[in-house]
């Protein structure tokens, strides 16, 4: 069976959505996605970062850019809890649908939608205290990347 390597082996495109709704948050989770991407030793004119409008629209764009043969999709977003329904609706669906395009379209989708109570917490998660999520996320998806790559190889 293989065993993650440290590095994509393929060095075939990366993309990392970002939503642009708090985006004081997403930004600090894609400058982490594109430091994981660089010690992962993905040259940067392989990694594609496209904006969405808002957490809702990283499905969608999720199940668009799969189709589009790259390695790995990276999602970045943050949905905040208000006093309504709203959160609910989206944080559960969003996370649905980034979960039924990695099965359906066997391609590795890094989880990076964060779901907090405050901004606070959801800054203390992108850079902050508690690390960055955007790393994570985009380390999950290249070790799962570099592994699929290697069920491919004949001599793995």
């Amino acid at each position: 069976m293989p065993d993650y390597s440290g590095e994509l082996r393929h060095h075939q495109r990366v993309v990392i959505l970002v939503s642009r709704y708090h985006e004081r948050v997403t930004t600090r989770l894609l400058d982490g996605a594109r430091q994981c991407c660089r010690d992962a030793g993905v040259p940067d004119d392989q990694v594609d970062v496209v904006w969405v409008p808002g957490a809702w629209e990283l499905g969608t764009m999720a199940s668009r850019m799969a189709r589009e043969g790259v390695s790995c999709i990276i999602a970045l977003g943050a949905v905040v809890r208000g006093e309504t329904p709203h959160f609910d609706f989206v944080a559960g669906e969003t996370s649905r649908v980034l979960a039924d395009v990695a099965s359906r379209q066997l391609i590795p989708v890094g989880f990076g939608l964060l779901t907090t109570e405050t901004l606070e917490q959801a800054l203390a998660r992108a850079g902050g205290a508690a690390g960055n999520k955007g790393y994570e996320a985009a380390e999950a998806a290249i070790r799962t990347a570099d592994l699929y790559a290697q069920l491919l190889e004949p001599d793995a």
